[in-house]
């Protein structure tokens, strides 16, 4: 190929890169999957394109290769996941942080990343819907194919036979394995699943971040109770403990978690939820270092749902985040 045909061909493959990478994200449930995953499709199509016989439209083809892509990565049979697929909650008397292989857990993702930009409401509530936690562990629970069917065809609106021409089958059995997932789905009583997060914020929604980012900041533990659902869930990623009510979710906070007294929360958009970065004071150095990486869930005026992902290395870099946090009074110097 040409220079000119090359440098066109980049230009047009990078335009299908945020929606192939919230496409291999639903497929794999791995940020940094996803992301491999999408560069492996760019780089078979740039190496086949002239293969290419225009049958299919480039971004059909593209998810064509995303596709197989995936499938090939899947046939390990690893089914990501969060702590209360995996073990009972625990009491906060019992509590213990037992740490799982990275690859067991379903990971977060910066909106950006798998977000295609559109001027559609409900086209984006939809992609929002799609990438909260509670749905991604949940399509994790689907076989490969019906999980890529149901994607295809629920969130990505593709017709029945665009799906079995993408994946050589048949209109029957792509509906038979739609009708499957859906059942599967139905069956699965997923915690956070009735999130209701407008987009953008509502007046209420906004208050009640306001508020959680005082109580959180100020670590009171009193305000953050009346924050909390009577049934709210704590996850803490790569450990297996999860604990659910209030009581416990603040005795946790109040005792192995005390360290985090003190911390800074810098607001992200992680899977289609509100979330923050949260920073924890540094007894040493001073200042702030990375702690966590929190979603929330929110349903009828109450966080329903906290969990926080404690491998900062790779989560602060993911969202484009510092690795430190300046006392204030430093920045003041600085002039910041």
């Amino acid at each position: 190929m040409s220079d000119t045909v090359t440098t066109d061909l980049d230009v047009r493959l990078e335009k299908h890169r945020t929606e192939l990478t919230g496409y291999c994200y639903r497929m794999l449930g791995s940020s940094f999957e996803a992301e491999d995953a999408v560069q492996d499709t760019m780089v078979r199509a740039w190496r086949s394109y002239e293969k290419f016989e225009g049958r299919s439209s480039l971004r059909s083809w593209l998810y064509r290769i995303a596709t197989n892509v995936c499938l090939d990565m899947l046939t390990a049979g690893n089914k990501r996941a969060r702590p209360m697929d995996l073990t009972d909650s625990t009491p906060l008397a019992q509590a213990a942080l037992s740490p799982r292989p990275d690859n067991t857990w379903l990971e977060p993702m910066p909106d950006a990343r798998v977000l295609p930009t559109t001027e559609d409401p409900a086209e984006a509530a939809v992609a929002k819907e799609s990438v909260r936690l509670a749905f991604m562990a949940a399509l994790q629970q689907l076989p490969a194919k019906q999980r890529a069917v149901l994607i295809l065809r629920e969130v990505l609106a593709w017709k029945a036979s665009e799906v079995a021409e993408l994946l050589d089958t048949s209109v029957a059995s792509v509906n038979s394995a739609l009708q499957r997932a859906r059942a599967t789905l139905a069956e699965r009583e997923q915690r956070g699943a009735d999130a209701a997060v407008s987009d953008p914020l509502d007046d209420d929604q906004q208050k009640l971040l306001d508020r959680y980012v005082a109580a959180f900041e100020g670590y009171d533990m009193t305000a953050l109770t009346a924050l909390l659902h009577e049934d709210a869930v704590m996850t803490m990623p790569p450990f297996d403990l999860w604990l659910t009510g209030q009581a416990d979710i603040t005795g946790f906070m109040t005792t192995l978690g005390a360290p985090c007294a003190g911390s800074r929360l810098v607001p992200v958009q992680v899977n289609g939820l509100p979330g923050f970065a949260q920073y924890k004071p540094d007894p040493e150095k001073g200042g702030f270092v990375p702690w966590a990486v929190q979603v929330l869930e929110i349903s009828d005026g109450r966080i329903t749902g906290f969990h926080c992902f404690l491998d900062t290395q790779r989560w602060f870099p993911l969202f484009g985040l510092p690795l430190r946090l300046e006392a204030e009074a430093d920045q003041v110097e600085e002039g910041v």
